[in-house]
């Protein structure tokens, strides 16, 4: 499997390296993406139809956050430059199948799971109420905040199914006071309480460990194929 490995610095150059994996995924090609967003706010479609929007997109640009526009489902994400994405490219018109949109959810929610809790974390599925990108398919602390979340974008012959992962408590700190600001514009509930982190889960606090180990239990999941063929973004692309 290909397995692309770096960022670029600017958002919308680095939107381009998963739209170029889907694309490849399209072509027959499945691939594999965990890395660190540049700092930003990515708004679903959903939030780009709510009244609020250009004032949410002020608010979160007032905190340092660059708005930008997601392809995939969901409300809006805040990643504070340390938090982690994961996004995964697999062909569907390749004769074999890659189940349904429901089944994707649940191979996506458990093989993170397992590689969190591979990692000493005490995580379940769920989330508690008022939780940033609200959603049937996420991760949190047992007992505690939300931790991830997952969402997808299916095309003819392509479905990216990605999502983002809050690593420590500063991040979630950072976190819930964007997501506080851009979703009261949007008129969105929120509990800034509400947002966990795997460090607060009993894991590591650095992204590197949780990037790595997510890329060895996809590669080695149910879409993987265990020989994970790495690629390398240019940081400055």
């Amino acid at each position: 499997m290909r397995v692309l490995r770096g960022r670029s610095a600017r958002p919308a150059a680095d939107r381009e390296h998963t739209a170029r994996l889907l694309a490849d995924a399209g072509d027959g090609t499945p691939g594999l993406r965990v890395w660190t967003p540049p700092r930003q706010v990515a708004f679903g479609r959903r939030d780009a139809r709510e009244p609020g929007f250009e004032r949410a997109k002020r608010l979160a640009a007032d905190r340092g956050f660059e708005p930008i526009e997601r392809d995939v489902g969901g409300r809006a994400v805040a990643y504070p430059g340390d938090a982690l994405a994961f996004a995964h490219a697999l062909p569907l018109g390749d004769g074999r199948g890659r189940g349904s949109i429901a089944d994707r959810y649940g191979r996506a929610t458990e093989t993170l799971l397992e590689a969190l809790r591979g990692l000493g974390a005490d995580v379940s599925r769920g989330e508690p109420p008022g939780s940033f990108c609200p959603g049937d398919h996420s991760v949190r602390v047992t007992g505690g905040g939300k931790v991830a979340g997952i969402a997808q974008r299916v095309r003819g012959d392509a479905a990216l199914v990605a999502g983002c992962l809050v690593v420590t408590p500063a991040d979630a700190r950072e976190i819930a006071d964007a997501t506080a600001a851009v979703y009261d514009a949007l008129g969105v509930p929120f509990d800034s309480t509400a947002v966990g982190s795997v460090a607060a889960a009993g894991g590591p606090e650095a992204p590197k460990p949780l990037a790595r180990a997510l890329e060895d239990a996809f590669v080695d999941g149910p879409w993987g194929d265990g020989d994970p063929r790495i690629d390398r973004v240019d940081r400055d692309g």
